[in-house]
């Protein structure tokens, strides 16, 4: 049952030692590309003219679409509160690229009755910061689509490096929100907020292309805030696959990376996963070289899952430091593992140091009955896979294992089985915008609060649990999901989360404050309820000697949880 191979070596620094160059220079890529030093900044307001606007905050122009027409490279366009409505299209090549930013974040609301923002032919574009969505019930397919037309991948006027950033993106009335498709390479999709599909379609559909970076984003659906109804038929939040085989030059989607990303509160198809590779059957890896990790999945809907994960004709997955926790109504908890259609076997699917909890005991069973079930995995349909260093957990009864299934638990070579005392995510408050109050459902202002809010109070371990310090450091990302380095304690935490790193503004209020050493000792050792009176623990203690409970003494608990000073 198990694969016989032995657990690969992955790099600390450049994700994966055995997929290097492509994924090198998508590193390298986001790391330069976008530094970014502006020639000039313009402006776009719902009063202005593309006609007689010269593009100054006195005299604007009307549209994103003009702007992008008139500007040098290294410019800043910004773009005023308002409502824009018609189509932007990104369309202009830019060698150091340009910036398009709503002022203030979010304020910038783009609406169409079809396809809201499209990229068919830019390079080096930047969106940051808007409200896009479909206009209403009867638009045309898609909110978002970048989409090479050329048909010369790789070629000098392929679609590429275009950043989408700091958007919400939702309800679109017409399939999905965000299709990158046809042969496009070097896409960033960072930090956003996607709700709210429609039909058999999904957040993200990336299909055919190359190089995509996909992080810090936000995912779930709340068909019920945006007055509409839950048809239970949506598909993934994202899927990896390629519909068209080589018509686009580019035969399968590959390098594509899904990173530090937050899932939650599926509403859709029974038959479908938070994270798809593959889905149309094909007779070629729909998806190969893929790496997810760093992502918290939260189990806070009576919508029934196929699986947190799955992949169906994918070569070289690797899913490692995972969260995935909460009372997930699925098919499988854990993965569906197979082939349809014409697809090959799935080859070389890998596990490292994920968690999996259901703290109801109902790991798999749809909707609290049934049968628990940990895999899909049905024998033949995957040639090499390798589970290795995960944790389990199911409410304190048997981790489902079944004998005819390819891949159990009981095949990890270093597996872990224990309560991870993750909070329960029965309660999270989905993060809507409410346009009309300039705030988000959950009281944050901006998508990284409630970003960090969510991980906070949902995603971090008990820190004396069996999470902490019993991860295997070749196979760890270098950084956790709120992006702080893997180097409390002598190993790196299973999971999302390195709890010994949770330290600054923990109450989101902008500032380091008391309450937030109290938050933090309550997060890691869990020995009073926040708000309360602080235990006499020396955590909670005077830790500088001055007589009084300070910031300092914050500051010094900081550099106690990284080694560098002792109590």
């Amino acid at each position: 049952m198990r694969s016989s191979r032995q657990p690969r070596s992955i790099c600390m620094e450049n994700m994966m030692t055995y997929r290097p160059v492509r994924l090198i220079f998508l590193a390298v890529w986001i790391s330069i590309a976008w530094t970014i030093g502006m020639a000039g900044q313009y402006h776009v307001a719902p009063d202005g003219s593309d006609v007689s606007g010269n593009g100054s905050a006195a005299q604007p122009w009307a549209t994103i679409t003009h702007a992008l027409g008139q500007v040098p490279d290294d410019s800043l366009v910004l773009v005023s509160a308002g409502e824009y409505t018609g189509q932007v299209r990104l369309d202009q090549t830019f060698s150091s690229g340009v910036t398009v930013r709503s002022y203030p974040s979010y304020g910038a609301c783009l609406r169409h009755d079809g396809t809201v923002v499209r990229c068919y032919y830019g390079q080096g574009i930047t969106l940051e910061g808007f409200d896009i969505a479909h206009a209403g019930p009867g638009a045309d397919p898609l909110v978002i689509q970048i989409q090479d037309l050329i048909g010369d991948p790789g070629g000098a006027e392929t679609v590429e490096r275009i950043v989408i950033r700091d958007c919400i993106i939702h309800d679109s009335y017409n399939n999905d929100l965000l299709k990158i498709n046809n042969g496009c390479a070097h896409i960033l999709v960072e930090g956003n907020m996607f709700y709210n599909q429609s039909g058999s379609d999904e957040h993200m559909d990336v299909n055919s292309v190359a190089d995509v970076l996909i992080r810090d984003n936000i995912f779930f659906n709340d068909f019920a805030a945006s007055g509409r109804t839950n048809g239970n038929n949506t598909s993934s939040y994202i899927v990896v696959k390629d519909s068209n085989g080589d018509s686009d030059g580019r035969v399968g989607s590959e390098n594509i990376v899904i990173r530090r990303n937050i899932f939650l509160h599926y509403e859709g198809s029974s038959g479908t996963c938070f994270v798809l590779v593959g889905e149309d059957g094909q007779p070629y890896f729909e998806g190969r070289n893929v790496l997810v990790e760093n992502n918290l999945l939260l189990g806070d809907s009576a919508n029934v899952i196929r699986a947190a994960w799955g992949v169906k004709g994918g070569q070289g997955i690797t899913f490692r430091h995972n969260t995935v926790t909460g009372d997930l109504p699925a098919l499988a908890y854990a993965m569906r593992l197979n082939t349809e259609g014409s697809n090959p076997p799935n080859e070389d699917i890998e596990f490292y140091g994920n968690i999996w909890s259901d703290p109801m005991g109902t790991m798999g069973a749809q909707s609290g009955s049934g049968s628990n079930d940990f895999s899909d995995t049905p024998p033949g349909e995957t040639v090499s896979w390798l589970l290795d260093g995960n944790l389990y957990w199911n409410g304190g009864t048997a981790i489902p294992s079944d004998p005819a299934e390819l891949i159990n638990y009981t095949d990890d070579l270093n597996a872990m089985a224990g309560d991870p005392l993750l909070p329960d995510p029965a309660s999270a408050v989905r993060p809507h915008w409410r346009a009309d109050q300039g705030i988000f459902n959950d009281g944050s202002t901006t998508i990284r609060a409630a970003f960090v809010r969510l991980v906070r109070n949902y995603g971090i371990p008990t820190a004396a649990g069996p999470a902490a310090d019993t991860g295997d450091p070749a196979t760890a990302p270098a950084d956790d999901i709120l992006k702080t380095r893997r180097s409390i304690g002598p190993a790196p935490d299973r999971g999302a989360v390195e709890t010994g790193t949770i330290t600054g503004d923990l109450d989101l209020d902008g500032a380091t404050r008391l309450l937030d050493l109290v938050i933090l000792h309550v997060t890691l050792a869990g020995h009073v309820a926040e708000g309360t009176t602080p235990c006499d623990c020396p955590i909670c203690g005077d830790l500088d000697g001055d007589g009084r409970l300070t910031i300092a003494d914050a500051q010094r608990l900081a550099a106690v949880l990284a080694g560098n000073e002792t109590f």
